[in-house]
């Protein structure tokens, strides 16, 4: 016993030597608490129906994110019925496979976005985004004007896809050759807007009563 306390002496009185274990198992433990997290997220599948971004949603995507949108409005309504109500269909992990970064998030200045697809006309939005107090009078939200002006970059969306498809998505090579034709002559308003259209459309099949089965109620 003894001896074996020689050991535990020379680590406690080399503060060096005490700090290089301390870091060996402090990133052991690390990863080991990391590793799984990491692991599952690569398991996550699509959502029925939800495909990666055309040309023209994932620029309007890049404005969105470029805007800092996201510090104002979530994508992401819990499994509570006070939300569901009010959005819709609670979120899940396979709505937002093909979002880099995802855009979840938890902080509500304005509201939650996941389900405004359609909810609006593409007029609405061009208004709100526009002067947002012409259509909503008590709105804080700043105005972008400049978007209807600035053009989209076509050589920008074909490199971006390129990119992305080499993280995962499943862009094929005739959407990428065609993601030049499909934002050109298109402004970063229109853009903008065909992304928030898309927003949770794909998954507006989820049924109430699996709504309200998730947030132990009955279905709005």
């Amino acid at each position: 016993m003894a001896g074996g306390y020689r050991y535990f002496e020379a680590v406690e009185k080399h503060a060096g030597l005490l700090g290089v274990l301390i870091a060996i198992m402090v990133s052991i433990g690390g990863l080991a608490e990391i590793t799984p997290l990491f692991m599952a997220a690569h398991t996550v599948q699509p959502a029925d129906g939800v495909k990666p971004y055309d040309a023209l949603r994932l620029a309007g995507k890049d404005v969105y994110v470029r805007e800092g949108c996201y510090l104002c409005h979530s994508q992401m309504v819990r499994a509570l019925r006070a939300e569901t109500e009010r959005y819709g269909h609670f979120s899940v992990a396979g709505e937002s496979v093909y979002d880099r970064p995802f855009q979840w998030g938890s902080k509500r200045t304005g509201p939650d976005l996941a389900r405004v697809g359609g909810k609006y006309t593409d007029e609405w939005q061009r208004l709100h985004l526009r002067d947002p107090r012409s259509v909503v009078p008590e709105s804080n939200m700043p105005a972008y004007p400049w978007l209807s002006q600035a053009m989209l970059d076509p050589a920008d969306i074909e490199a971006r896809m390129r990119t992305l498809r080499m993280l995962g998505d499943p862009y094929t090579d005739a959407d990428i050759a065609g993601a030049q034709a499909a934002v050109s002559g298109h402004t970063e308003m229109e853009a903008l807007i065909a992304y928030l259209q898309g927003l949770g459309i794909n998954n507006a099949a989820k049924t109430a009563d699996t709504a309200a089965a998730a947030t132990g109620g009955s279905a709005p």
